[in-house]
């Protein structure tokens, strides 16, 4: 799609996390930004359903988008795991593919540079 600019295949991600209240989320979310681990997180709230424990549990949680370079995820994970207080927490990378030339940029600029 946008050809006419260099970026390398999923030099960028996505990672996804979840935390049980929107106090702890919005920690975790500032911490990453002041280690200039993300340039931006946006949390949503949602319902989850899953099996833990052999039990089916429904809870109310808070997800985390966090927008980053593919590079920092071992990074980001520690962070998240330092901070969480799930005995397994949800910690996925989604590599972006494509998109705005401009706000891959920002990335760059809002992140480490390693």
């Amino acid at each position: 799609m946008f050809s006419e600019v260099e970026i390398t295949m999923n030099e960028y991600s996505i990672i996804i996390t979840t935390y049980p209240d929107k106090e702890s989320a919005k920690r975790a979310a500032k911490l990453l930004i002041e280690q200039r681990l993300a340039a931006c997180v946006q949390l949503f709230p949602i319902e989850s359903v899953y099996l833990w424990q052999g039990n089916i549990c429904d809870e109310s949680e808070i997800m985390l988008f966090i927008k980053s370079k593919t590079a920092l995820f071992g990074k980001i994970v520690m962070t998240i795991k330092e901070v969480h207080t799930y005995e397994v927490p949800e910690i996925v990378q989604i590599p972006i593919a494509d998109g705005l030339p401009e706000y891959l940029k920002w990335i760059d600029e809002c992140t480490h540079h390693e």
